[in-house]
């Protein structure tokens, strides 16, 4: 009856790659992998983390959300909902969330660079030459 039912020349096979596709076609790369902090399940890689760091992180995450959050729901309530007294005070809250986030930066971002500089106040200087006295201010 049919030519083509009797031999496979005029075959065509869908969802299966040729020969010249499989040779085109680049490598797939893998992933690299990412360690996380629960590898363990018991947080013991946070501990590398400087407390001092770790909660003024924590704490300017939790002001920074507040504050997201607030500054946006406060005209949306004085909006839609027509409170005109709480919209405003949401509003307000959350700018002083804001600012209470940059302050707790700012105190993490002083008490570092205390940390890093010497007990006169003064950073601290590496000398090449021990023997060499220092400049006169």
């Amino acid at each position: 009856m049919f030519s083509l039912d009797e031999d496979d020349e005029g075959e065509v096979s869908f969802g299966e790659s040729s020969d010249a596709e499989r040779e085109m076609t680049p490598d797939i790369p893998k992933a690299p992998s990412v360690k996380t902090f629960d590898d363990g399940g018991d947080f013991e890689g946070a501990s590398d983390v400087d407390s001092g760091t770790l909660r003024a992180f924590v704490v300017a995450v939790v002001y920074a959300n507040a504050a997201v959050l607030l500054v946006a729901l406060g005209p949306m309530v004085w909006f839609f909902e027509g409170w005109s007294r709480i919209g405003p005070v949401l509003f307000v809250a959350g700018v002083l969330a804001s600012v209470r986030t940059y302050q707790t930066y700012r105190a993490w971002e002083r008490s570092r660079d205390a940390a890093e500089s010497d007990p006169d106040g003064e950073a601290a200087v590496e000398e090449s030459d021990p023997d060499a006295e220092p400049p006169e201010a």
